[in-house]
């Protein structure tokens, strides 16, 4: 099957490109959108993570649920929204560990693309989403797909720091190698935590593993 996606991830992903869950998946957004469901994010950016950052580059994971469904928000990036969108509530408290954290302030720039180029790949375990209905496309397939993904980075790379925020992230832990690579958990920066994921450090964490590792750390700072 022909998937427009960054060369290196089409050569890593091929075998899941050709099996039956993933036409399935095609077909169930072709059909949805062929009866005028409106589907987050823009076909073009469903990849959009994996583009920014191809699988050689990869430093540090971080994995988000789906995509946000309201309207300009979703941009293929877990936690991302576009530049002129308002920072979602969860964003906002991943910006202020951050402050806490690396002693830093942020310009309050919701966009993470900066990251991306950097070798944080931002990626949500579902791909899509129908317009506001939150986890609408849960069941049709790409859970399947990015547990591929995530076994691959643990497959192919070396050091990986994956940051798991909140029980659904750290439920794919057992799909990481961690004696190849390093685990971060903490709870989810939703304000539904209640502030449990103030504290946990992983930004500054992170930067000293990858130091220890020899690569070069992430500039956090937007």
């Amino acid at each position: 099957m022909e998937v427009r996606i960054e060369q290196s991830w089409k050569t890593a992903l091929a075998a899941e490109f050709e099996k039956p869950y993933f036409a399935k998946l095609v077909e169930t957004l072709h059909r949805e959108k062929a009866q005028g469901t409106v589907i987050f994010p823009p076909g073009r950016l469903i990849f959009r993570a994996f583009d920014l950052t191809p699988v050689d580059q990869v430093k540090v994971v971080i994995l988000g649920q789906d995509p946000y469904h309201g309207y300009g928000q979703a941009m293929g990036l877990s936690f991302s929204v576009p530049e002129g969108v308002p920072a979602p509530p969860s964003l906002k408290n991943i910006f202020k560990e951050i402050s806490t954290d690396l002693g830093i302030s942020m310009s309050g720039s919701p966009d993470l693309e900066p990251w991306a180029k950097q070798g944080v790949l931002m990626l949500n375990a579902i791909l899509t989403v129908r317009s506001g209905d939150a986890g609408s496309h849960q069941g049709i397939g790409w859970q399947e797909f990015t547990d591929a993904v995530i076994r691959c980075i643990s497959d192919r790379c070396e050091g990986v720091v994956f940051l798991l925020w909140g029980n659904f992230a750290r439920s794919k832990k057992d799909l990481i190698d961690t004696s190849r690579h390093h685990v971060l958990e903490a709870a989810h920066p939703s304000p539904l935590a209640r502030g449990a994921f103030f504290g946990c450090r992983h930004f500054s964490r992170a930067n000293e593993i990858l130091a220890a590792e020899g690569k070069t750390p992430i500039n956090w700072q937007l």
